[in-house]
């Protein structure tokens, strides 16, 4: 099936949403995995909302997600240009010919007009559907209303009866009858295309021969076919996937958190956790399975494996999944990806010196396994390279507090000042000595410890902190915390 051509085609009118980056990874696996062509195209005719920056931002986002194209934007190709507003000239073409062929009309009525018949639609209780008045102009009706300066939009003489059968891969067979359609404009006065013309027109004349899509298209696909036809173009195969709502089944929106691609982002998922993640949203493998590599995914994907109910977006899911990938990581993969979070919040600057990089890569090892997403790591490591932290209110309360403390973290000090070489056998071995002859528990050391040298009641393991840090840092901490107990 090396003769697959599918598309994703875009309005730049805003960031790359969930459900857009999804129909695009869709498309891209169905390509991927019958070895045909997947194409970007800008859909940028609306000239009031689209705009070069959303255009950019879009293409950063599947780049990052590592969605490639064969042909569009930055590639080129042989059906270009891939910007809509670069195709005008075809878009006349195409409306002449159905002008020419008596397929179209030209419609002079003006919005007031417009709003006067839906007004007297509604009063008697019909639908407020364009009654077609310009449709049988003479030629002198219409060459009159040019001379008047009327802007007329283009519409297209719409069957008024029989049925339209949109025959789609994944919801079978859905009819429409033709009554319940006007006379749909293709061209507005401004002589800019509608979204339905100019997608026929591009969808053809770049030889699309799948056009997977989101399920709220499908009430656009019989007009859509009625176009292909009086243009006398061959029909793609059509199919629509599922919705995808919040977990609560309601649309999805910004209250029910990150829903673009650049947000995942800035937030710190791995660009390989949301192909994952959408992939399984709307289409199963066949199984459980909720972990899968890119080729994995490419080699199961299907159509036929596509559901036909909504998908549900769950954000603690996609979290665990992110966990999951950065425990999977390489270290040094990771940092790669946590330096600049690390040089936003202003711990580490880039390039790391040599001298500072193992420490950072001892750090990161260390909370990997602790961290949800790329953004936590920064105050994660936070208090291996300053000094200056705030000891937590809770952890203060809870172990600086209680009697005899300051003296068991002297005596502590005091027995790591001795330990040669420093390391996580000999840090540990000294502290369970220690214990030992106390008679106490192992949390009533290290508790209190783990607050003294990082500030928080929670982290990597203690001894693995003590080896980061190095003798002559965890010494000082002590010293810093002792002061601090005494003066309590």
């Amino acid at each position: 099936m090396n003769d697959i051509r599918v598309r994703f085609a875009p309005s730049p009118t805003g960031y790359l949403h969930v459900g857009g980056a999804r129909t695009a990874l869709f498309n891209w696996l169905f390509a991927r995995h019958h070895g045909g062509s997947f194409i970007l195209r800008i859909e940028d005719t609306d000239v009031e909302r689209s705009t070069e920056e959303s255009a950019r931002q879009i293409i950063q986002s599947l780049t990052w997600l590592g969605i490639d194209w064969d042909e569009g934007p930055l590639k080129g190709g042989d059906y270009g240009p891939y910007f809509q507003s670069e195709r005008l000239s075809l878009y006349r073409e195409y409306s002449q010919k159905l002008l020419d062929e008596g397929k179209a009309y030209l419609c002079f009525c003006t919005q007031e007009e417009l709003a006067r018949e839906r007004e007297e639609a509604r009063k008697q209780g019909r639908p407020p559907r364009y009654s077609g008045r310009c449709r049988d102009l003479s030629l002198e009706e219409r060459e009159r209303c040019l001379e008047e300066g009327r802007r007329p939009v283009i519409r297209l003489m719409v069957p008024r009866q029989g049925t339209t059968v949109v025959s789609d891969l994944i919801r079978g067979e859905v009819s429409f009858e033709n009554k319940v359609f006007d006379d749909f404009i293709i061209v507005k006065s401004d002589g800019m295309p509608t979204y339905n013309f100019a997608c026929v027109v591009d969808d053809s004349t770049m030889k699309i021969s799948h056009v997977i899509r989101a399920e709220e298209h499908l009430s656009n696909t019989p007009k859509q076919m009625m176009l292909y036809r009086a243009l006398g173009f061959s029909l793609p195969k059509f199919a629509h996937v599922p919705m995808i709502l919040a977990p609560d089944r309601s649309k999805l929106s910004k209250r029910h958190g990150a829903t673009s691609v650049e947000e995942f982002r800035e937030q710190g998922y791995l660009p390989e956790v949301i192909v994952n993640y959408l992939a399984l949203l709307g289409w199963s493998p066949g199984d459980n399975r909720e972990i899968m590599g890119i080729d994995e995914i490419i080699t199961e994907f299907s159509l036929d494996r596509v559901s036909k109910t909504a998908a549900v977006y769950d954000t603690k899911k996609l979290t665990w999944l992110n966990a999951h990938y950065i425990r999977e990581t390489a270290v040094d993969d990771l940092i790669k990806t946590a330096l600049p979070f690390l040089e936003k919040e202003g711990i580490l600057r880039e390039p790391v010196p040599d001298s500072t990089y193992q420490k950072l890569r001892d750090a990161v090892e260390a909370v990997q396994d602790r961290v949800k997403t790329v953004a936590e790591i920064p105050h994660a490591v936070s208090y291996f390279f300053s000094d200056d932290f705030e000891y937590e209110e809770k952890g203060v309360n809870k172990h600086f507090k209680k009697e005899g403390v300051a003296d068991l973290l002297r005596a502590a000090r005091e027995r790591l000042a001795e330990v040669e070489p420093f390391d996580l056998e000999t840090t540990e071995k000294a502290y369970r000595a220690l214990i030992a002859e106390r008679g106490i528990k192992g949390g009533q050391l290290i508790h209190p410890t783990r607050v003294a040298l990082t500030g928080r009641t929670f982290g990597p393991g203690l001894f693995d902190v003590m080896v980061i840090l190095g003798k002559e840092r965890t010494l000082e901490r002590l010293d810093r915390a002792i002061k601090m107990i005494e003066k309590l």
